[in-house]
């Protein structure tokens, strides 16, 4: 069966600057991978890779079978990735909730009463349909969280790519988060310093190490970091 996503010795550098090398990664139906590592590590430059916000200096990326170089190819493949960005705030630029949840939708061809369908449904679906008309720069760091996930549920995802999901989400808003992921029935690429919620929620962790991603094997009654022994292969 094809890989959801495929990178082979992916090279990404910034300001002239190596970032990460080597890069391979697999990700496949119904795995859910969390990438650990220090601040700085180049955890987010990687999921930005891998959706061709930030070019690769080198390898292969291929998404859903298809190779991905030009940005034609990965506007192609985006659609099927929901990527939730560290900050709710570069993701939200609607006047409205409805509006922003809507517009994936809309992007995708959708008309404009399927796409508000679409998202009244998500929005509803994490608890939330009373943030429908809502300004959306008025609501509180979780309600903001939960209706950018609205926004890819709403766009009906092969994968999420979520960067520190649970940051700045209050305990009401994290247990509906948390719960809607648990119940999203696609693949997962995760970063996050929540070590229960990776606990929680991954399959599989890769460690972002001086520059390169290392296989960890990640024991089920542990916790990553301080609460779960992850092994690494050999540098």
């Amino acid at each position: 069966m094809t890989a959801l996503i495929e990178l082979r010795d992916v090279t990404i550098a910034r300001a002239g600057a190596t970032v990460l090398s080597g890069v391979d990664l697999t990700l496949e139906r119904g795995e859910r991978l969390a990438l650990i590592g220090p601040n700085g590590a180049g955890k987010t430059t990687l999921l930005r890779s891998i959706v061709g916000l930030e070019p690769a200096g080198g390898g292969s990326i291929r998404l859903f079978g298809e190779e991905c170089s030009t940005e034609r190819q990965f506007r192609k493949a985006r659609p099927r990735i929901g990527f939730l960005f560290q900050d709710s705030d570069d993701q939200l630029f609607c006047p409205t909730v409805i509006e922003d949840v809507a517009f994936g939708p809309l992007n995708m061809g959708c008309t404009m009463a399927e796409a508000r369908e679409r998202g009244i449904a998500a929005l509803e679906g994490l608890g939330i349909g009373h943030l429908a008309e809502r300004i959306s720069h008025r609501l509180s760091g979780g309600e903001k969280r939960l209706v950018c996930l609205a926004g890819l549920f709403a766009m009906q995802p092969d994968v999420l790519m979520l960067d520190e999901p649970t940051n700045g989400v209050d305990v009401d808003n994290g247990l509906r988060l948390r719960q809607a992921l648990h119940d999203f029935p696609g693949a997962m690429v995760l970063v996050s310093h929540d070590t229960e919620f990776v606990d929680e929620l991954a399959t599989r962790a890769m460690v972002v190490r001086r520059g390169r991603l290392i296989a960890a094997e990640i024991h089920e009654h542990a916790h990553v970091h301080r609460h779960r022994h992850v092994h690494l292969a050999s540098d």
